[in-house]
This record gives C-alpha cells, structure tokens and sequence, in this order.
C-alpha cells in the first residue's frame, strides 16, 4: 500500500496560524481547491482527532476517513459504519489492516502526531506539501519534535497561483542511509 501525507505550510514551516488549528482561514484558495479535489479521489484518508474536531471532513460513500485517537469511544457520536470510523491502532495496524481489506492507498491529511507516527514507524512513501508565502512566527509543525532523519527526493514542484504557492512532491527513502 501507498501512504501519502498530506500538509500545507507557511514558508517558516507552520501548520497553524499562532496556534489556530482552522487552516483554511490562512490557506490560499489554490490550495483549499487542490485539498478538496484530492480528498474526492482517495478511498481512504487517515487524520488525527485534534485536526478532526478542528475541520471536520464530510462523510462521503466515496471515501472512508479513520480518526486516529488514543480514546475513540469519546468520539462515538461521530462515527458512520463505513464512513467515518475512530481507530486507537498503530500506523502498521492500520497499514496492514487496509492492505488486507484491498486498499492500494492511504492518504494522511492532518495532524502532527499522526504524521510523526507514520513517519517514525518507516511508513510513508510521499510527502505532498503546499507551501503558502506567509510566515506566521510562530505555531504549529508537521511533525513533532523527535528525533527523525528523514531523507526525500522532490518528484515534481508547481507553482499554483501568482502569490507563489508551491505544491511540492517528494518521495521518501525509507530506509536509513538511502541515497537520495
């Protein structure tokens, strides 16, 4: 299975605005646009429960979303069988778990503990992200702050607007000291 994660960034590498988890009020248009068009092609999307609660995705018969949560009976009002569903599992229990169910994709679109927890257990394959020309300072990152050595190679790089918003592409060596 493919995992592709998901971010949009300022250009100093913040996730939120001073702390403000609600990304569209900062995000360009190119980028809400290029975000939702991608959620409508993946069949299985993977977000932290912070950025759940924060922007909560639409239930789609298209897509089925797993809200990664330490505590996923707090989140049982939300669920809809085969639509939105809550998981306490390991990245490599719910990368196994899809596989197994026939899944090719995996697309993780929020959270830093998400994506530090797929991305310390070796298990993203592309990093996609949009990088907005702001810088806020101060606020949230993309991953936490662990120790990590992650090399990557850029795949592709589009300028999607005439401020310079930047759709980055790069692909992941997984494995340690793997030449870029």
């Amino acid at each position: 299975m493919k995992v592709i994660l998901v971010f949009v960034s300022t250009l100093d590498g913040k996730v939120t605005k001073w702390g403000d988890p609600f990304v569209r009020s900062w995000s360009s248009e190119a980028d809400q646009k290029y975000f939702t068009e991608l959620l409508k092609s993946s069949a299985l999307i993977i977000i932290g429960s912070n950025t759940f609660l924060a922007d909560p995705l639409k239930p789609s018969d298209k897509h089925l979303v797993v809200v990664m949560s330490g505590h996923p009976s707090d989140y049982k009002k939300y669920e809809i069988p085969g639509r939105i569903e809550f998981s306490d599992n390991t990245p490599a229990q719910l990368a196994d778990r899809f596989t197994k169910e026939g899944y090719s994709l995996m697309t993780l679109v929020g959270g830093p503990a998400v994506a530090t927890s797929f991305l310390k257990d070796n298990l993203v394959d592309e990093i996609w992200l949009t990088i907005e020309p702001k810088i806020f300072g101060t606020g949230g990152s993309f991953v936490r702050e662990i120790p990590l050595d992650i090399s990557l190679r850029l795949i592709s790089c589009d300028r999607v607007n005439e401020q310079g918003s930047l759709i980055l592409k790069y692909s992941v060596n997984r494995y340690p000291g793997a030449s870029a």
